[in-house]
């Protein structure tokens, strides 16, 4: 098994060009809706949603996997296998975190933890070791003064997404064993952001870079 992207680069600067990034050429090709298309709008039935998710699944994704650093509420954890799940993460990597098939966790994953492997390390050197012998990028989340915005880091490769502890973060281990470390930039006063939105942000944030990518090399 190979794993990805690691976000934290210690007290390395990693720098990207926009050359280097041409997933972040965005065109809108949006259209506001008629009256008549707004009033024809209906929730999708369970036939038509597996038809929509098989054709995003045949447009190709990067393998993405997690490390998840002491992570320990049962709802994070659960939010976590949930997301991974959905985005097709390829397996999780804990080290001294809530495993998905506790009770509490379990639940609030709603049955996803099935489509989710996960393998549990006595230290973060061995998770992440791991992670990178199976061929993972280690890409860490973290707020620090080396880190980069998310958007900007290359994240159309095999990517580990390392998130750590709900008040304390990744640790210097963490952070040290990183090939980049990037940030969710926010606009409000509120200093931090609960674990399991962050991994959704960044889950989606490397699938849209790799569907973008492809959209743009036809």
């Amino acid at each position: 098994m190979s794993i990805g992207l690691c976000i934290h680069i210690g007290f390395i600067h990693m720098h990207f060009s926009k050359k280097s990034m041409p997933h972040q050429q965005l065109t809108s090709k949006s259209k506001q809706l008629s009256p008549t298309e707004a009033t024809e709008l209906k929730q999708l039935s369970s036939t038509e949603l597996k038809r929509l998710h098989r054709k995003w699944r045949q447009r190709g994704y990067c393998r993405l996997a997690l490390v998840l650093e002491r992570v320990q509420t049962p709802f994070n954890i659960g939010a976590i296998v949930r997301a991974a799940a959905i985005q097709r993460v390829e397996h999780m990597y804990l080290v001294s975190a809530t495993t998905p098939d506790a009770s509490k966790a379990a639940k609030i994953a709603m049955g996803t933890a099935r489509y989710v492997t996960w393998s549990n390390f006595d230290s973060t050197e061995q998770a992440i070791l791991q992670a990178r012998n199976d061929g993972y990028k280690l890409v860490g989340l973290e707020l620090t003064s080396c880190s980069e915005p998310l958007y900007q880091i290359d994240l159309t490769c095999a990517v580990a997404l390392i998130l750590g502890h709900e008040d304390q973060g990744l640790s210097t281990t963490a952070l040290a064993m990183c090939d980049a470390v990037g940030f969710i930039p926010q606009l409000s006063k509120v200093g931090s952001m609960n674990v399991a939105s962050a991994a959704a942000i960044a889950i989606y944030e490397a699938r849209r870079q790799s569907w973008t990518r492809e959209e743009s090399s036809k």
